[in-house]
């Protein structure tokens, strides 16, 4: 397995986040990927990590559609790939109805639709065509006088393409479509039925396999020193998972809500979505179960730990996107390092 983690430019001291990265680089990590939420947005800071970093490949984790043209998308992500010689690896996903319709103000509607034509389109630019289309979500150039333009900017290098995909619809075509999955929720378990069916009819009706195509996983990662720490460590960590279940999404759509629901914990997640949006938010925790936490994440023992990773790895992960605990640059890196190494050793 190739390893990778995620940041977010505000997601705390700007110039701490760039020592991680590159103290992550020379720890020996393959990737780093700058998520875009509602905060700081990714293209700026992976121009600034691009030269001060050397080896590492960068991600866009992910630009979300529906705040940027595909043309402006493609803008980016060439000049980025030019700017790194070539590390920079594209990632996109639809977020959701809140961030795009509360905050950008613009609809949600059609959001498979809109991936398909966004890459169909993304991947002209990349090519130096001339942009034409005329779609259900994009009509490029609009009628009228304007005529099909091309980037002048050129792709020196090939940029893989990767989608933040959960539904089933979404995992087919992300599979038909696309070079990776960047995924999240995942229960190993069963993600061969919850996920990677539907990746694979998208891989089979493009002619392709998993060969073909990379799964990029990812989850927390943190070690206990005994029983005692551990049951603390996932008792920190319910409410994170309750406020995904009931908070991420809108009242009527929650995408992480129904991933857990379709890798069995379709009740619990139903009662903790109920219980966080009435406002109890300690009682939606409490709901959360010690299975549901160890499922999804990387905590444990060492010894839990490194025998979680090879059952990731049995299950086809072929990239473990970790995000190291720590209250400090220094514990952070630790726990990287100490991961980094697991990893290895189950590879």
């Amino acid at each position: 397995m190739r390893t990778a983690t995620t940041i977010e430019a505000s997601g705390g001291s700007w110039p701490e986040i760039v020592d991680f990265v590159v103290e992550a680089e020379k720890l020996g990590l393959d990737m780093c990927w700058v998520a875009e939420a509602w905060g700081s947005d990714a293209p700026s800071p992976l121009g600034f990590l691009a030269a001060r970093t050397e080896r590492i490949q960068l991600g866009s984790g992910i630009i979300q559609l529906g705040t940027r043209t595909p043309a402006a998308i493609a803008q980016a992500a060439i000049t980025l790939s030019n700017m790194s010689d070539g590390r920079f690896l594209l990632g996109l996903g639809p977020s959701g109805p809140q961030v795009i319709e509360g905050l950008h103000g613009v609809p949600f509607a059609r959001p498979l639709t809109r991936m398909r034509e966004t890459v169909e389109i993304v991947r002209a630019a990349f090519a130096g065509e001339k942009l034409h289309h005329s779609g259900s979500a994009f009509t490029i150039p609009l009628p009228g006088e304007a005529r099909p333009m091309r980037l002048s900017v050129k792709a020196e290098h090939p940029i893989p393409i990767y989608l933040a995909t959960l539904s089933p619809r979404m995992l087919r075509l992300t599979g038909e479509v696309a070079d990776g999955w960047l995924g999240t929720s995942f229960v190993p378990e069963g993600a061969a039925e919850a996920y990677f069916r539907h990746l694979d009819e998208g891989l089979t009706s493009a002619g392709r396999t998993r060969a073909d195509f990379e799964v990029c996983q990812g989850a927390e990662v943190a070690f206990a020193a005994n029983e005692e720490e551990l049951r603390q460590m996932i008792a920190g960590r319910k409410k994170e998972l309750a406020f995904s279940l009931g908070g991420m999404g809108s009242a009527g759509s929650n995408y992480y809500n129904d991933a857990y629901s379709r890798q069995g914990w379709a009740d619990v997640a139903a009662e903790v979505r109920s219980r966080w949006l009435s406002g109890d938010r300690d009682g939606a925790a409490a709901l959360v179960t010690d299975e549901m936490v160890l499922g999804t994440t990387l905590i444990g023992t060492e010894e839990m730990v490194r025998a979680r990773l090879a059952v990731w790895r049995d299950a086809g992960v072929d990239t473990v996107r970790l995000y190291p605990a720590g209250d400090t640059l220094d514990a952070r890196l630790a726990t990287l390092g100490r991961a980094l190494e697991l990893v290895s050793e189950v590879t």
